[in-house]
């Protein structure tokens, strides 16, 4: 045998193996389908891309189940104490949902902040770091090594000198163009700083399709920050403007943030903390909001966060009004969104017309033409780049967080999300939406993008069979 003929016979056996363990996995027949597409049609890259990023690998190998749940029943339990809690019949479904599937608690009386772009968050986060006195803990996807990276670098390098604790987690995918050095710096003047899944030969396919993707910032326990943003120059000052959403929360709901946190950090460090300290006793805000702050992630049984969406599309009578730097919904998410449309209700869906990510962008087209032909109304924000990810129903019920609406948020990484229950929370997202929408044009009126030519319809198509891998 010749050996031409001994490789393409390796070759197709490894292929074969592949496709037989892709199918043994028993995942979503589309996410089956489309690996198996990959494997086959795309030889050895193919193999390689399943390898790094397609073999089902879940965190349970790596964190200790006993010591998470003894984490979080002491911080809530012991800590988060609430008297007279009162959850109003309208949210108790959703808030059912999340305390069954994850012990995430309600928490009550707090004070809502949304900022919209860098410009607002930084310098508010800057002013709240200046002011820690305790502890300062930082949980992002991106920390990146520039003038504002260093900034905020300097920033907790001088809290960490006056003897505040600064803990840091970022993810080493997300920061692989970051140089070790800049950490480094920072571990050097006391903070402690570590990478959440460091990616390394040889065990590099276990990890690297499992990034945490979550952005929170939590202050001596008493404020925090969820959101969009990452710590980077380009949310500041890139391209074109970067429209984001935060919310800086003061109150109870920081608990759960710190909750967040210190799971990520025990994951990391193999450190448990559970001191007092970091569940200081929360101011009342008389009449705030109330929120839940829910995570999800591949080592979780149900994609929660995906489910809370659902779960408000399901029950909108009104409007859904949702934002989103990505769209490569899932089947239930785009069946409650075109349901809700069919029933009557505003369903509008704002994306950016410009987005960061071709492949993404060309793979959403025709899920945004699908939807607009069903009734949804689709726009392009057109003043910049729309990094948003938020959604509010009804003037009741709002979320924003690190969640974006694909597959890759639903189903690979770790993301977390505030739901808020609070007319006034709600009415401010539904203001932010409005207008971002004054500044976005109609997919409607851009024929290119409505009826596209053939060729350029048939490589659309092409991409969206390999959504459920993007």
């Amino acid at each position: 045998m010749s050996l031409s003929s001994l490789l393409f016979l390796l070759n197709q056996v490894i292929t074969i193996g592949a496709v037989v363990h892709v199918l043994l996995d028993n995942r979503q027949p589309a996410k089956t389908m489309a690996w198996a597409l990959v494997i086959y049609f795309v030889p050895v890259v193919g193999i390689v891309a399943y390898l790094f990023f397609g073999i089902n690998t879940r965190k349970e190998r790596f964190v200790s189940r006993r010591s998470m749940d003894e984490l979080t029943k002491r911080s809530m339990y012991e800590f988060a104490e609430q008297r007279n809690l009162t959850l109003p019949g309208p949210y108790q479904p959703l808030i059912n949902l999340f305390v069954n599937q994850s012990f995430s608690l309600p928490f009550n009386n707090n004070k809502v902040e949304l900022l919209t772009d860098g410009y607002q968050f930084f310098p508010r986060l800057l002013s709240d770091i200046a002011s820690a006195q305790n502890h300062i803990h930082i949980d992002v996807y991106i920390f990146e090594d520039d003038e504002l990276g260093r900034l905020v670098a300097d920033a907790l390098i001088a809290k960490a000198r006056e003897g505040v604790e600064v803990r840091v987690v970022y993810d080493d995918v997300g920061c692989w163009s970051v140089k070790n050095r800049f950490f480094e710096q920072m571990r050097e003047a006391g903070i402690e700083v570590e990478p959440f899944m460091p990616v390394r030969f040889p065990r590099f396919t276990s990890k690297a399709n499992y990034r945490n993707h979550r952005k929170l910032f939590i202050i001596d326990g008493r404020v925090g920050y969820i959101g969009g943003m990452n710590i980077a120059l380009r949310y500041v000052k890139g391209a074109g403007p970067w429209r984001d959403t935060m919310a800086r929360i003061e109150g109870r709901g920081v608990y759960s943030l710190q909750r967040i946190f210190l799971i990520d950090w025990y994951f990391v460090d193999r450190t448990q903390l559970s001191d007092r300290k970091y569940y200081p006793k929360a101011g009342l805000n008389e009449g705030g909001a109330l929120l839940q702050t829910v995570t999800s992630g591949p080592s979780m049984p149900y994609p929660e966060i995906m489910q809370g969406f659902v779960q408000m599309m399901m029950t909108a009578r009104r409007y859904i009004y949702i934002e989103t730097p990505y769209f490569l919904p899932t089947e239930p998410v785009l069946f409650a969104l075109k349901t809700a449309a069919s029933i009557g209700v505003d369903v509008r869906l704002l994306v950016p017309r410009r987005s960061d990510a071709r492949i993404t962008d060309w793979a959403s087209r025709s899920y945004l033409r699908e939807a607009a032909a069903s009734g949804i109304k689709v726009s392009l924000y057109d003043a910049g780049f729309l990094h948003s990810k938020l959604m509010v129903t009804d003037d009741a019920i709002s979320t924003c967080g690190s969640t974006n609406v694909d597959f890759r948020s639903f189903e690979n990484n770790f993301e977390v999300n505030a739901f808020f229950y609070d007319a006034a929370t709600a009415c401010q997202m539904r203001d932010i939406f409005l207008a971002d929408e004054r500044q976005a044009v109609s997919l409607s009126d851009l024929p290119d993008r409505m009826s596209p030519p053939f060729f350029k319809r048939l490589c659309e198509s092409l991409a969206r069979v390999f959504s459920p891998l993007l």
